[in-house]
């Protein structure tokens, strides 16, 4: 099969067109024939070799971490799904390499795709989907009429952010260039600042929760407008204690995690704030949960460009411009 491989850590190192051998499937794993697979930063973050401390790969390294396609082979104790079925989803973490014509995956991974949407539109939901649903339901509790502030609100994960928060009733305020200013009105934000002129933090206040896609100042700047108690999530910005406790870390991640996170712990305690870094799960109930809400026509996908498989390196470079709309997805293979 055909699939996007690194030899080695780097950022500078490509991603090469590779033919390796299909995968195994074990008695749990389904077998899919990859249609598509969508761009995520946490693809470069692996490739760069950011994440280390938490995940460790051996070379060559197929990157991609969600996918859609058919099933065309089915392990024999698999009950949940059978050969032909359309799904779409997000392998565990030692377990990624969607960027391939094939991919095998435990089932629990998995779910039958919307069937409103094309292969490529659902490639694009599983990794920022899961990654928005933990955080809301899971970590920030959101509740009809509480306020959010979701930065980047026309980025891959905020463009759905902003639908599930308004589906769950909260009031969204949204960061934004002028481009995409019309673009996250257009999905449900109630307030879009621009982030080029405005610091959001001298315009908002009282926020019940901050959901943090882009870390560093962004970040630190968004404990001012959180009020007390209040609780901040964040899938950019570094781990802390509570995560490697919650995680069941070693000694040694804790202290390290606490060390690097100590300008965060120090708001915390400055603005009376919770903060929480999020490193999303696998889950196929939860993708069926986003499936229904997709089927009713309460979430749409939001696709900025497709790309071939072969293209991969220039769809991530594509992706780190920070430029893309929505999300960038490749067409691995054109279905039958």
């Amino acid at each position: 099969m055909k699939a996007m491989t690194i030899k080695k850590y780097g950022k500078n190192t490509p991603l090469e067109l590779t033919e390796l051998s299909i995968p195994e499937v074990g008695e749990h794993d389904v077998l899919v024939e990859v249609y598509a697979a969508s761009i995520n930063p946490i693809d470069f973050k692996i490739r760069d070799g950011k994440v280390k401390m938490l995940l460790s790969y051996k070379m060559p390294l197929v990157l991609g971490n969600d996918f859609s396609g058919k099933i065309i082979q089915t392990g024999s104790k698999v009950n949940k799904f059978q050969v032909g079925d359309e799904v779409y989803g997000r392998p565990r973490k030692n377990r990624i390499g969607t960027f391939a014509e094939y991919h095998s995956v435990h089932e629990d991974d998995v779910s039958l795709k919307p069937n409103n949407l094309t292969f490529v539109e659902a490639a694009s939901l599983p990794l920022v989907g899961l990654t928005t649903w933990q955080a809301f339901h899971d970590i920030l509790e959101l509740e009809p009429g509480q306020k959010i502030l979701i930065q980047a609100g026309a980025g891959g994960v905020g463009t759905f952010a902003i639908q599930l928060a308004k589906e769950m009733g909260a009031y969204v305020a949204t960061t934004a260039s002028e481009k995409g200013h019309d673009l996250v009105l257009s999905l449900g934000a109630d307030q879009v600042i621009n982030y080029r002129i405005q610091p959001f933090e001298e315009i908002l206040e009282g926020f019940d929760a901050v959901f943090d896609t882009l870390g560093g100042e962004s970040l630190n700047r968004s404990f001012r407008v959180v009020k007390p108690h209040g609780r901040i999530v964040s899938v950019s910005a570094v781990p802390n204690g509570r995560f490697a406790v919650d995680n069941k870390l070693g000694f040694l991640k804790r202290m390290l995690f606490s060390i690097v996170s100590r300008r965060i712990t120090a708001l915390e305690r400055k603005f009376n704030v919770d903060y929480y870094f999020l490193f999303m799960k696998p889950s196929g109930e939860q993708l069926a949960e986003i499936k229904d809400f997709v089927e009713q026509g309460s979430i749409r996908p939001l696709v900025d460009r497709v790309y071939p498989l072969e293209k991969a390196q220039e769809a991530i470079q594509y992706v780190e411009t920070g430029r893309a709309k929505g999300k960038v997805v490749l067409e691995v293979k054109k279905p039958l």
